[in-house]
């Protein structure tokens, strides 16, 4: 039987930051939006428009200014140890090994990692590491670091999986073969997704939907249903029909941050 994810609901959620001259920031306007059980969905949009920020408050790790987050039902109002987390940063520990940096959640966590090593050592496999074990994370290249986060943050089989543009520092070719290895880990288990990314084609190919952001402060311009079946291989991405997703959403990209031709005409 395949895994149910808890869903996801942002209900009218804004979030304000202090200047460092004392003035009042609005980061995101009012977000409202819901994501399935077991749905993958993406963030796509400018930087500064708040797409890590709704990202951290999913992860308890940021509270919004008014409205709430809610998963499963419950509102979040602080980290839970069945959410996986992956950020831009790798942000391993450089004094454990690659093994032992995956295992780490599990160790913090109060569980016995002895039943874990296995499943450890797969997702080292997975990610292309398979004989890196006990390197240390300064021996290591920035991809290689990243992939290890990624396993990392797969090791206690999270309900959630909330990811940070976390193929960023990937080479073209390594990044695609991991966006096809995450489609059939979430295919396989349907975890509930929520990514950040830049990459239109990424999180066309990854997604469900396709959340649009406008520039700060952050609201949402579109959602875009993805309407190809799965599993979707890497010939996807050369056929016409990807092709007028991709600039249908680029389309709204430009629409709702005026760089679309018909509005420089206007002008």
């Amino acid at each position: 039987m395949k895994q149910v994810s808890h869903g996801i609901s942002f209900q009218d959620v804004g979030r304000t930051f202090m200047t460092r001259e004392g003035k009042t920031l609005t980061a995101l306007q009012t977000v409202r939006f819901e994501i399935e059980p077991g749905e993958f969905v993406s963030l796509l949009g400018p930087s500064g428009c708040g797409k890590t920020t709704l990202l951290r408050m999913v992860a308890g790790l940021l509270s919004p200014s008014w409205g709430k987050v809610m998963v499963g039902g419950s509102e979040v109002t602080r980290p839970r140890p069945n959410f996986g987390v992956i950020f831009q940063q790798p942000l391993l520990l450089p004094w454990l090994s690659v093994l032992k940096n995956v295992l780490l959640p599990v160790d913090v966590q109060g569980r016995k990692v002895g039943d874990y090593v296995e499943r450890a050592q797969e997702l080292i496999k997975m990610v292309g590491l398979k004989g890196f074990e006990n390197r240390l994370p300064t021996e290591l290249s920035g991809g290689m670091q990243q992939r290890v986060a990624l396993a990392r943050g797969l090791i206690h089989d999270p309900k959630l999986l909330l990811m940070d543009e976390p193929f960023a520092a990937l080479d073209a070719m390594t990044r695609e073969n991991m966006n096809i290895e995450l489609q059939r880990i979430w295919h396989a288990n349907r975890k509930t997704v929520l990514f950040v990314t830049h990459g239109i084609p990424e999180a066309v190919f990854l997604s469900d939907r396709v959340v649009v952001m406008s520039a700060r402060p952050g609201r949402i311009s579109k959602i875009v249903d993805i309407p190809f079946e799965r599993p979707r291989r890497s010939e996807l991405l050369g056929t016409a029909e990807f092709a007028e997703i991709v600039a249908e959403i680029r389309s709204v990209f430009d629409e709702a941050h005026g760089t679309h031709p018909s509005k420089q005409a206007a002008a």
